[in-house]
């Protein structure tokens, strides 16, 4: 079976060119956008939460999965490659972009929970992951990527993979599953919040 997608975001050709003008190289891997698309589209009226805009390609694969009641904040602490996002996708309302450093918005945000959060880049993921999986609404989902080896990583990366695996997959509040697929991913679902659910 050929996983590869058949319909994209009518705004990634641009965000690609953009990407490559900018020298820019870790955009959301294409099959992982198609699968934001599909959680964004489960979740109707949804609030979702991108950590890492980067150029936008994430965005917008969750933005052609939203529907008209959703919304999405995305954060990003690189103003100069968040700015080709805006460009391509500020004009769409369902949208808010924040200019910052994501740890610091962690740490700040005071709002309601999320029924997704796309974690992307490292405040959420190897920093700030009790934050992060603290702001999951009952029944959301928490998605990470970039779990397989990939070129240029430091050599003590894997041991930080190992230990974020092992802290997301020890938790009795959250059911995991990881993808070896695409970039490598896991996918955690928060359990209901009343303590006599049936498990």
């Amino acid at each position: 079976m050929d996983d590869t997608p058949s319909t994209f975001p009518t705004a990634l050709p641009a965000l690609r060119v953009a990407a490559r003008e900018a020298g820019f190289t870790r955009s959301c891997e294409e099959r992982t956008g198609s699968l934001l698309a599909v959680l964004a589209a489960a979740r109707p009226g949804g609030r979702i939460l991108e950590l890492g805009t980067g150029v936008g390609e994430g965005t917008a694969w969750l933005l052609s999965g939203m529907d008209g009641a959703s919304r999405l904040v995305t954060v990003e602490l690189d103003a100069v490659v968040q700015a080709v996002a805006r460009g391509q996708l500020g004009a769409d309302p369902r949208v808010t972009f924040v200019d910052g450093d994501g740890g610091e918005w962690l740490e700040d945000y005071d709002g309601e929970p999320f029924d997704l959060v796309f974690a992307d880049t490292w405040p959420g993921k190897f920093t700030h992951l009790e934050r992060a999986l603290e702001l999951v609404a009952p029944g959301g989902v928490y998605l990470i990527d970039d779990l397989l080896p990939q070129p240029g990583w430091p050599e003590a990366h894997l041991a930080s993979v190992k230990r974020l695996l092992a802290e997301v997959e020890g938790r009795d509040d959250f059911r995991t599953v990881r993808l070896a697929w695409a970039s490598g991913l896991v996918m955690a679902v928060r359990g209901a919040s009343d303590p006599t659910a049936p498990s």
